[in-house]
């Protein structure tokens, strides 16, 4: 008999057994594989990815939870499980100690926080080959959103930086115990970097310079950075990068926004 969840940590757990089979097919593994699995609930897939991966490593931040996938996994050669927090978890630590370079990420993400564990993963996406997340079917439209699409937004642009995202399959909330209110999707991120010649630092000034472009989607861009920048500079920059003064940051591709980030950026400092 499987424990109460516990609402505050937002558990949904996947009981349709076809479909944990499904997922578990649809993923990228290889035969050498380090899997990080996120949030592993009741084991509901993680005996899958053991079938499928030589070595395991299940992060469960609820210790009631943990204590049973303890006792049912602890003997088993391959599956790890830790106590953790993904968001206080240095995956770059956790593969050195398993002799990995990278790691394959898997989870059932809680709503609540799908943004913070995406940013947390992708502090560390060198430590990453692949990911295949479930999370909320608004975010994943977000996270995979195209330039003019409404959807289209700091996360897509934070996602496609990192790697090239694509949506595999759609679950219906009957999938889950307790059933949430919205649809859920599965995430496919083929890591593939942008800017691989910028720094750590400028990447995160980029991240928060994009964050500022979008801080009022319905304000033109002009508008939304005229604080930062002198308006002279700001005006040149985007008439060089051929923007036109009332676009909207959803306009701007990712190549675009780099461009105009690396000119402003170097212009002021």
């Amino acid at each position: 008999m499987h424990p109460a969840r516990r609402p505050q940590l937002g558990q949904h757990f996947l009981r349709d057994p076809r479909l944990r089979r499904r997922i578990a097919e649809s993923l990228d593994l290889l035969p050498d594989d380090l899997v990080v699995e996120i949030g592993p609930g009741h084991g509901e897939m993680t005996e899958l990815l053991a079938q499928r991966a030589p070595q395991v490593t299940a992060l469960e931040i609820d210790a009631h939870l943990a204590e049973l996938l303890q006792e049912e996994f602890g003997g088993r050669s391959g599956i790890e499980i830790l106590q953790a927090d993904i968001l206080a978890t240095d995956l770059g630590s956790l593969c050195r100690r398993h002799g990995r370079a990278q790691c394959f990420v898997f989870g059932n993400l809680p709503y609540y926080i799908t943004s913070p564990i995406l940013h947390h993963l992708f502090s560390f996406a060198s430590c990453i080959r692949a990911m295949a997340l479930l999370m909320q079917r608004e975010v994943a439209e977000r996270v995979v959103a195209q330039p003019g699409s409404r959807a289209y937004g700091y996360l897509s642009v934070l996602a496609q930086l990192h790697a090239q995202p694509r949506i595999t399959l759609e679950v219906p909330p009957g999938a889950f115990s307790p059933p949430p209110q919205v649809d859920s999707a599965l995430v496919d991120f083929r890591m593939v970097p942008r800017f691989v010649s910028w720094t750590t630092g400028e990447i995160r000034a980029f991240l928060d310079f994009v964050k500022r472009c979008f801080a009022q989607k319905r304000r033109n861009l002009r508008n939304n950075l005229a604080g930062i920048y002198a308006r002279n500079g700001l005006e040149q920059a985007l008439m060089r990068e051929q923007v036109l003064p009332n676009a909207r940051a959803e306009q701007l591709t990712l190549e675009q926004f780099g461009r105009l980030f690396r000119r402003l950026h170097v212009r002021c400092c």
